[in-house]
């Protein structure tokens, strides 16, 4: 099991944002590879802190695992102790600010020298329900742009290679230096020595590549996943940055989708209502045959458990609800209003509401419990 994010960072569960990051960046220096070299215990621990506070430190993610545990994360977030420390560094290195050699991290080339990050590129996936329910992998074409081959770096001249540029200022409390990242190379420590043709400045280059996509079963409409190490380069020793994908929706013929439910409004004739029948309708995976009992009223919903969606936390599938509607013939000839007009008075075809028989309100009250 799992350990608890707040007794990793110890802090409470009533911790402000600030007494979070604060724990955060205490776990962090005590277990940094840097002050810990070769220890497989602190480097553990200190992918631990950081998965902690990737979502203690986001008030959705928090809100979220506050109410669902670990289980709202399944399949997403960091993965515990298979955490990639090029992602540690890259999205927590500000929190540290000069803890280790002035705002940069000893495991990133020594000195200031960081990992530079290439962009994020944002593309769209439109699902059909089919695939929303049972999920599915999708290959989609992206272009990215990669290091070129036969592009070369060499040390930046500005910063020596470190990343940072130190300056020394004399003030009334005396001398007071201060490092600032090299804005010729961006921190990274490097410069294009040799650029082939076809690179850009960087060194990079735009290529088209087919990249999988595994999309969970239960995804809705305007969620984001993201498929790391997808995005574009960047250049030298950096890091390459990430493929966003935004799920948009196919609308289904017949099935409306609600939550983990799924609606279905079955028209049946006055008849069929009378005297009860089997109908087929959709669902998703082929057709199922359901019961209509004789005397069945318009406004009848009949719920299949477990022929909705799948959550996508885990808890379970919805139902698929299918609301009966009786249809009353708009046209009639002689012989069948003849037929109707004698039943007009008949005792059974009186309406005889049954105390059993739920109001409008309750069934949509029992829809939703």
């Amino acid at each position: 099991m799992k350990e608890d994010f707040y007794e990793i960072l110890g802090v409470s569960k009533s911790a402000s944002a600030a007494e979070i990051k604060k724990a955060y960046r205490k776990k962090a220096v005590e277990y940094h590879p840097d002050k810990n070299p070769g220890d497989a215990a602190a480097e553990e621990m200190f992918k631990k802190a950081a998965e902690a506070y990737e979502v203690l430190g986001d008030p959705d993610k928090r809100a979220k695992y506050d109410q669902f545990g670990h289980q709202a994360f399944e399949g997403g977030g960091f993965g515990g102790g298979g955490m990639n420390m090029d992602d540690i560094f890259s999205q927590f290195g500000d929190i540290f600010g000069s803890a280790f050699g002035g705002g940069g991290f000893g495991g990133f080339g020594g000195g200031g020298q960081r990992r530079v990050k290439g962009s994020n590129l944002r593309i769209r996936v439109k699902l059909t329900l089919e695939e929303i329910v049972n999920g599915v992998e999708k290959k989609v074409k992206v272009r990215r742009k990669v290091q070129a081959d036969g592009v070369t770096y060499k040390t930046c001249s500005t910063c020596n290679g470190n990343g940072q540029v130190t300056k020394i200022t004399n003030t009334i409390l005396g001398r007071m230096q201060t490092a600032a990242t090299c804005s010729t190379c961006g921190g990274a420590g490097q410069m294009i020595d040799q650029r082939p043709s076809g690179a850009d400045a960087q060194g990079l280059k735009v290529v088209e590549e087919t990249v999988s996509i595994k999309i969970p079963a239960g995804v809705e409409e305007g969620m984001q996943l993201k498929v790391s190490g997808k995005g574009n380069g960047a250049p030298g020793n950096g890091i390459s940055g990430d493929l966003l994908v935004a799920i948009e929706t196919e609308e289904h013929s017949t099935l409306k989708r609600e939550g983990d439910n799924l609606h279905y409004d079955l028209y049946i004739s006055f008849s069929e209502a009378v005297l009860g029948n089997s109908k087929e309708i959709d669902a998703i995976g082929g057709k199922v045959r359901i019961k209509l009992e004789p005397g069945i009223q318009s406004g009848k919903i009949l719920r299949l458990r477990g022929k909705g969606v799948s959550s996508i936390n885990g808890y379970g599938s919805g139902d698929l609800l299918v609301h009966v509607n009786v249809w009353t013939p708009k046209e009639l000839n002689r012989e069948q209003k003849e037929f109707f007009e004698k039943m007009q008075n008949d005792e059974n075809f009186v309406p005889k509401p049954e105390k059993s028989d739920k109001s409008f309100f309750e069934k949509v009250k029992d829809m939703f419990s």
